[in-house]
């Protein structure tokens, strides 16, 4: 059954705010989230672990469309933006000393996990993944209309033969 694009927005957004890719098979409606393999200090534990994923969109590679987390500098630009439309003068204020010095990203979740606004981030922050995973899902629609295949240059997996 076809989910609704609502439901797979929201549902490769979160699989992006977990920190993992998504892959996303425009012909099966499968989701395969494999985490970013920098993130796994053993490449031994990785194909392990996500060998049965990596070998699945390895073999459908041209059915798939890529997704991949955000970058720390995406992120920023998203806690930017939250700050930005806050009313709370004092709050904001702080969060804006807080992006601005050292560890921004921790001093941000200390003060956003100990405010009123904590669910209010998560809204925020939920909504612009999601808007970003409908870009690039409209992104590549014309590309999958063609059945155009990826780039040569883009890395879309690491070589699957070469974690075996």
């Amino acid at each position: 059954m076809i989910r609704k694009q609502s439901e797979l927005i929201k549902e490769i957004a979160q699989e992006l705010d977990s920190g993992f890719d998504c892959y996303y098979n425009f012909k099966t409606d499968e989701i395969v989230p494999i985490p970013n393999f920098s993130q796994f200090s053993h490449k031994e534990d990785f194909k392990e672990v996500f060998s049965d994923s990596l070998y699945k969109v390895e073999k459908h590679k041209a059915d798939f469309i890529k997704i991949e987390t955000l970058e720390s500098f995406e992120s920023f630009k998203i806690m930017e933006g939250f700050v930005g439309q806050l009313c709370d003068q004092k709050l904001q204020s702080e969060l804006e000393n807080a992006l601005a010095n050292k560890k921004p990203f921790q001093n941000f979740k200390h003060l956003i996990d100990h405010s009123d606004y904590r669910q209010d981030w998560f809204d925020f922050k939920q909504n612009e993944l999601e808007k970003r995973v409908e870009n690039e899902l409209e992104r590549e629609k014309p590309a999958r209309n063609k059945e155009l295949r990826w780039k040569t240059n883009k890395q879309f997996l690491p070589k699957f033969e070469t974690l075996l």
